[in-house]
């Protein structure tokens, strides 16, 4: 096993732009602000009202694959990639795997220099056998399956997290004997409250990940762990929350956690090198959101960890983030079709082919978009619209309080963007309803990286008379 957790293979040199085009409806300029403020860097109005993402009009990529459907912009994956190892220059960018994950995905995060962080043997088996180098991977997890944990030992994770006592011992019997030693970290509840929603706030000791700086849990956890001969204790994780968009949270956590270093040395002899603060960077899902600047982020990030480890003498840890959502997020579209459009009292109704079996964030978290007619001009003056999907509960709302055109109807076509995490990753089989294809675009060409589940699908699951 390698013994440092490093970047990926470096940045690849930006390949020839394909032949392939768009005209006569070539894209004008698209300012990065306003009503797409939000959308892939690369998207450009069309003057039929349809939108150009990646040099591909939405209305080609509905007809061609259908809808419910998901594009991903990979220049947009991969630019986003670059600005965290610009932000992060010293540090290991792991991109967390829970956001979205397929062959693709994966080899872009490599190819731009990125780790991986996974959450369990099936996400960790599909980006080995892609090629992900092993190495450069972590698993985290607070309730680590024995096959979760065998497949990591047997492939050769870079890192596995701790969340909970019992894990360690688990653990330690796994590791086989005359092996390396795994190389292992702490995952601990700094006792900070962040977030955009209760739900996802895992920083406070009040939820099921990590273990509790405040009652002493973690330092409990790492004394057992530096008895333990196969397990070579190499660092601390925190992961505060998801949707955060300001830098103190993630400082206060620098301070708290360079504390537990310095606890560490001072009680244990032992100078750990590693910290890793997880991710939860916050991007805008509708224009004018907050987002967490990445690129001020860094220096800040990095300045507070050298002054906090000087003032406890400590040497400064390498650093490790894991940004999921941030990366992947903004470069996805859902593009639906209109299935009717129902007026009840004050309210007007938009429901289209997909739901909750394909995006469950609005039913969980509430989340909010700002979905867009694409594919034709409106012609009446907006509405606000709640776009509802199609399955058999109330809850299954897609946007509410959405501005849509006025004559809206069955078969158009609406985009949603921001949807390139936890949409797909998400999923679920509700109502037998297929989850959508994923798309990739660049260059003006369209690529399937995932094909659209069938009824052929689902029926072979289906075993038992």
């Amino acid at each position: 096993m390698v013994t440092p957790l490093v970047p990926g293979p470096a940045p690849r040199t930006p390949r020839t732009p394909r032949t392939r085009s768009v005209p006569p409806r070539t894209p004008s300029a698209l300012p990065r602000n306003g009503a797409l403020s939000v959308w892939p860097a690369s998207t450009a109005p069309l003057a039929d009202g349809d939108l150009a993402v990646g040099g591909v009009p939405l209305t080609e990529l509905a007809d061609r694959f259908g809808t419910p459907v998901y594009l991903l912009d990979e220049a947009e994956v991969r630019a986003r990639c670059r600005a965290y190892r610009d932000a992060f220059p010293d540090a290991a960018v792991l991109y967390a795997a829970k956001a979205f994950l397929c062959r693709a995905m994966a080899h872009w995060a490599a190819e731009e220099g990125l780790g991986l962080d996974v959450c369990s043997a099936g996400e960790l088996e599909l980006a080995v056998t892609t090629g992900f180098p092993p190495e450069h991977i972590v698993l985290h997890g607070n309730a680590k399956s024995p096959y979760d944990l065998q497949a990591a030992l047997r492939l050769g994770v870079g890192r596995i997290v701790i969340d909970s006592p019992s894990e360690i011992a688990r653990l330690a019997v796994a590791v086989p004997e005359g092996g390396d030693h795994q190389k292992v970290m702490v995952r601990v509840a700094p006792g900070i409250a962040a977030g955009g929603h209760a739900k996802v706030r895992t920083g406070t000791d009040d939820q099921k990940f990590g273990l509790s700086l405040t009652d002493g849990s973690a330092h409990h956890a790492i004394a057992r762990i530096l008895d333990q001969p196969h397990l070579e204790l190499v660092g601390l994780h925190c992961h505060l929350g998801s949707q955060i968009t300001s830098a103190k949270p993630y400082l206060a956590a620098v301070r708290r956690m360079v504390g537990l270093l310095a606890r560490v040395r001072d009680q244990h002899g032992v100078t750990l090198p590693e910290l890793d603060l997880g991710g939860g960077h916050g991007i805008a899902y509708r224009p004018g959101e907050p987002v967490l600047d990445i690129a001020a982020l860094g220096p800040r990030l990095r300045a507070e960890l050298a002054d906090s480890c000087a003032a406890a003498g400590l040497p400064v840890p390498r650093l490790i983030i894991e940004p999921g959502r941030a990366v992947v997020g903004p470069a996805g579209v859902a593009l639906y079709r209109v299935l009717a459009v129902k007026r009840t009292g004050h309210r007007t109704f938009v429901a289209v082919d997909g739901g909750m079996s394909d995006n469950p964030r609005p039913a969980l978290y509430g989340v909010r978009y700002a979905p867009r007619l694409v594919g034709r001009a409106a012609t009446a003056p907006p509405v606000t619209a709640t776009v509802a999907g199609r399955h058999c509960e109330a809850g299954d709302v897609l946007a509410g309080e959405a501005e849509l055109p006025g004559d809206i109807r069955p078969g158009d076509l609406l985009a949603v963007p921001v949807a390139g995490a936890y949409h797909l990753s998400m999923a679920s089989g509700y109502n037998l309803v297929g989850r959508p294809p994923v798309v990739a675009v660049a260059d003006g060409g369209a690529r399937l990286l995932i094909r659209r589940e069938s009824l052929d699908d689902i029926r072979s699951r289906d075993v038992g008379l």
